[in-house]
């Protein structure tokens, strides 16, 4: 499932506008990530980023339970 992950977020990080997810663990259906915000002033704040994030790569791979932003 981790490749699968992987291969999600490549795909989401366009969606972001500047904002980056480094892939931290996947257990159980439960994704670990760190959300990385832009300094840019144009970039999306995090809370938006993580849902945006959440939602798609929940679309994307089914087999995610939960998502949990560290």
């Amino acid at each position: 499932m981790r490749e699968k992950v992987e291969a999600a977020i490549a795909k989401i990080r366009s969606s972001l506008r500047g904002t980056d997810v480094i892939l931290i663990d996947v257990k159980e259906g439960i994704v670990k990530v760190q959300i990385l915000t832009s300094a840019c002033a144009s970039g999306i704040p995090e809370e938006i980023a993580f849902e945006i994030f959440e939602d798609q790569l929940k679309e994307q791979v089914p087999e995610v339970k939960e998502v949990v932003a560290i």
